[in-house]
């Protein structure tokens, strides 16, 4: 299904240039972008990437990961095929680097026809993920309309690489996001993933300090390529001074895949020593994730270190917040919660948005 795209110009040759993300792809006539399911046809750039998706999951809020929005809702989580970077280490590789006429799409999803799933299936939010949904950026907007008409959140899992135009519309229709911020080296930026740092950063920054929309961050922990401690602390002191000390920030276990199966997986200690570095910048709430662990996996309340949200994985077992609040000693937490937060084997969140608490993460000047 071939959809006029947006973010692009015309450029000499008969080619366009595509202003989505900072790769600025010139596509000639009949050819693909970077991502592959942006092209050229007739002068004009097409997206073959609406209203195609390689699958529906009904995930936990947590699996985004998300630990400070909804905490025990469920979303009706979705992707394409493809990809704006080039990452040897993805995780996702068979739909990320897959085209998407090769793949085993289904046509003619509607946004309609997707919130009707999200309803049916009595999902509260609908989540944009799998492939980074930045190259899908029409699609994800027009769903984003649908869902919030009919009472859904909305939930953007990206990469964060994207140009301020398509920046700037993609998020106004977001209620929250969880951006990977897949190292903190423009060396790894260019070698791993073919692109670079410094437009990450800047969406991060512009998300916490300019915008509405709840932001956490993952960082994919790689043995010997990104997990050097003073790398870690530039990563957390980062979020902490631009982005706001209580922005949460989650530590995730590599696993080999891809082109990089030479790479052992991530122990469970040096996600528990990332963690306790970020801890020690001054972060509020940081997570382990990918791995078995308990103190990694619970909020804790950062005025009297009560746990306030424990988890087993990606379920809510026990929850001591009342009103977006700690039950024990009335700390604010930070985030998007409902007036009650029940365990994930308890009650599910009535279809729709809750009635929430929102506590906006502090910035720096």
């Amino acid at each position: 299904m071939l959809h006029e795209a947006r973010y692009w110009e015309p450029d000499a040759g008969g080619k366009v240039l595509c202003t989505l993300c900072p790769r600025a792809c010139r596509i000639g006539e009949g050819q693909n972008g970077f991502c592959w399911i942006r092209r050229n046809r007739g002068g004009r750039l097409v997206t073959t990437g609406w209203g195609t998706t390689t699958g529906f999951a009904v995930d936990p809020i947590e699996k985004k990961p998300l630990s400070h929005f909804f905490p025990g809702s469920t979303v009706l989580s979705f992707g394409t095929a493809g990809c704006n970077l080039g990452c040897r280490f993805c995780q996702n590789w068979d739909i990320s680097k897959a085209r998407v006429d090769e793949e085993a799409s289904e046509d003619a999803w509607t946004p309609e026809r997707v919130v009707d799933l999200a309803v049916r299936m009595r999902c509260p939010g609908l989540a944009f993920t799998y492939n980074d949904p930045i190259i899908w950026a029409e699609y994800a907007i027009d769903v984003a309309k649908e869902a919030h008409a009919r009472g859904l959140f909305t939930v953007f899992v990206t990469n964060g690489y994207v140009g301020a135009e398509a920046r700037r519309d993609v998020f106004r229709h977001m209620d929250a996001a969880n951006v990977d911020l897949k190292a903190f080296t423009e060396e790894f930026y260019a070698r791993t993933t073919l692109s670079h740092l410094a437009p990450v950063k800047e969406t991060l920054e512009w998300l916490a300090r300019e915008t509405g929309v709840w932001v956490e961050v993952t960082n994919l922990v790689i043995p010997g390529l990104n997990d050097a401690e003073d790398e870690t602390r530039s990563l957390a002191r980062f979020v902490r001074d631009r982005m706001g000390p209580d922005v949460p920030l989650h530590f995730s276990a590599f696993h080999p895949d891809y082109r990089m199966l030479d790479v052992p997986r991530t122990p469970r200690r040096t996600l528990s020593r990332a963690r306790a570095i970020a801890r020690e910048e001054g972060l509020r709430y940081v997570y382990t994730g990918n791995v078995h662990d308990p103190e990694g996996e619970t909020t804790f309340c950062p005025g009297c270190g009560e746990r306030v949200l424990e988890r087993d994985g990606f379920a809510l077992v026990r929850s001591r917040l009342r009103g977006g609040a700690c039950a024990a000693c009335g700390t604010r937490i930070a985030g998007r919660f409902p007036e009650t937060v029940a365990p994930t084997t308890g009650e599910r969140l009535a279809l729709g948005v809750p009635r929430a608490s929102t506590v906006r993460a502090p910035t720096k000047a």
